[in-house]
């Protein structure tokens, strides 16, 4: 026991300590960055992050990130729900195959589609747009949802169901007004993961994505990292990097009971 909580401390140590560099660094001067890394700010440097928000344009990366997330995770909730719903409820023939066709899904390397995937976006006349990021966002997560959701609604009782159906509850009502909350837990859990995975991704919106105006924050962290660095503006950089990654924190720290729960009811049934 006392080996595994010095492992997990040290690990809790290593992932921590860059975080509260950056943070740090975020406050120093450049000259304060290279002459004394590992020492707080003399003077907190807040100038920092409003050019790294108005003249780095994170403030626009952000908002583009925000809807593209936004958008795809809404859609791949609504669209992984209802896929789950159906092929763990319903007996229909292939639903095996469906199941099984959308679980193959996960093990494609996104890499082998990126060339045709881009020659369809760009033939729909959505290269460079909010939908047609939502749109392939949304693809790429879906299998991952309904795999996910899918042992969840195996294991809701069908007796709740099989009522509400006697009480004239439609299909619709009963996805809508009784399973969906049951699996509520699932679907917190699966949500935050979607949202991290998805407002980490990079290699979708840099081939999909060529409109600078358009950027998300990935990129837009990467155009930063090249056009600061120029500069030699590594204060702004920091700055930046530190505002990218405090939503990703925040929805951890918020939702970190949620998750916990989720894995643990889905793991007891």
């Amino acid at each position: 026991m006392r080996i595994k909580h010095a492992f997990l401390t040290l690990w809790a140590v290593l992932v921590t300590l860059p975080l509260l560099w950056a943070l740090m660094s975020s406050f120093k001067t450049d000259a304060e960055i290279f002459d004394s890394p590992w020492t707080p700010p003399a003077s907190p440097q807040f100038d920092n992050w409003s050019r790294a928000w108005e003249q780095a344009s994170i403030g626009q990366y952000l908002f583009n990130t925000v809807i593209v997330v936004g958008g795809s995770l809404a859609l791949t909730m609504l669209l992984g729900a209802l896929t789950a719903y159906c092929l763990a409820r319903y007996e229909f023939p292939g639903n095996r195959f469906l199941y099984y066709t959308l679980i193959a899904g996960m093990l494609f390397p996104v890499f082998l589609a990126l060339v045709p995937l881009f020659f369809v976006v760009d033939n729909l006349g959505m290269l460079g747009t909010y939908h047609g990021l939502i749109l392939v966002y949304a693809a790429y997560a879906l299998p991952f949802t309904v795999f996910f959701l899918h042992g969840f609604f195996r294991s809701l009782p069908g007796a709740v169901a099989e009522a509400a159906f006697i009480d004239g509850a439609s299909h619709a009502g009963v996805f809508f007004r009784v399973m969906l909350p049951m699996a509520r837990p699932g679907m917190v859990s699966v949500g935050i993961f979607n949202f991290l995975g998805l407002w980490n991704q990079y290699l979708l919106p840099r081939v999909l994505n060529p409109d600078p105006d358009h950027y998300v924050i990935s990129q837009g962290l990467a155009a930063l990292a090249v056009s600061q660095g120029a500069r030699s503006d590594w204060s702004g950089l920091f700055a930046g990097l530190v505002i990218a990654i405090l939503p990703v924190l925040l929805a951890y720290v918020f939702f970190q009971r949620q998750i916990r729960a989720g894995l643990t009811s889905g793991a007891l049934k």
